[in-house]
């Protein structure tokens, strides 16, 4: 039996910059003048925010061809399960949110960021599309970050997704990829992870798992930084 957050679908949770950043280990400043995707950024506010601090902020996923009316609905009703899913779970820490309560205060602080700047900048910011294709120019980005979706979701996302997206997500980009976490809802390294490492139409690519000091889902900790070699 699963010992996990257990869900059927990819789920509409909202973070925000200052969960990217612990997320990443990102140096704002350092970012300045650089070109930033955020993949399957859902209805996360890092865009808003990163961008209303100076930094050059894209971002792709599905629903932006929804209208913000319907991505509301979504994400409330998701808020709902997933706070109230993980109450008792064993898989997470609770020292940064400290509560179920606190927890839900950031993700909808999230979510209305993100619908309060999306009916203000519309396609000019969030480019809708799916994985593991991206509409966008070879190089086109110095950094692009994926949360919460890649390694979390290996149940649902086999190999092969992740693999041509990673691929999609490096043609893309000029500089480095970060993923975070790298665990799955059971708090489980990802399978994938060596994998990806031994895959021959992936030596081109290094990966490296780096540490940092935030850790909600057990043994979320790192995030997979990748370039090429």
């Amino acid at each position: 039996m699963k010992q996990g957050l257990v869900l059927d679908k990819v789920v509409l949770l909202g973070r925000t910059l200052d969960e990217y950043r612990r997320y990443f280990t990102l140096d704002l400043e350092g970012l300045r003048g650089r070109k930033i995707l955020d993949v399957a950024s859902g209805v996360s506010s890092f865009c808003a925010e990163a961008r209303r601090a100076g930094l050059r902020v894209t971002a792709f996923d599905a629903i932006y061809e929804l209208p913000a009316d319907e991505i509301e609905r979504r994400c409330a009703t998701d808020l709902d399960h997933v706070t109230d899913a993980i109450r008792d779970l064993k898989t997470y820490r609770w020292d940064f949110y400290q509560s179920p309560e606190n927890l839900r205060k950031f993700r909808e602080q999230a979510y209305r960021g993100f619908l309060a700047d999306y009916c203000a900048q519309g396609k000019a910011c969030y480019v809708p599309g799916l994985l593991p294709k991206l509409p966008f120019r070879d190089g086109e980005f110095d950094l692009t970050l994926v949360s919460y979706l890649l390694f979390v979701y290996e149940d649902q996302l086999d190999y092969e997704f992740h693999k041509r997206s990673l691929l999609e997500i490096m043609r893309v980009t000029c500089g480095e990829a970060r993923v975070y976490p790298i665990v799955t809802f059971e708090a489980k390294r990802s399978s994938y992870l060596d994998r990806l490492r031994s895959d021959r139409e992936l030596q081109h690519l290094a990966f490296e798992e780096v540490r940092t000091d935030f850790e909600f889902l057990l043994n979320s900790n790192f995030y997979l930084r990748v370039s090429r070699r």
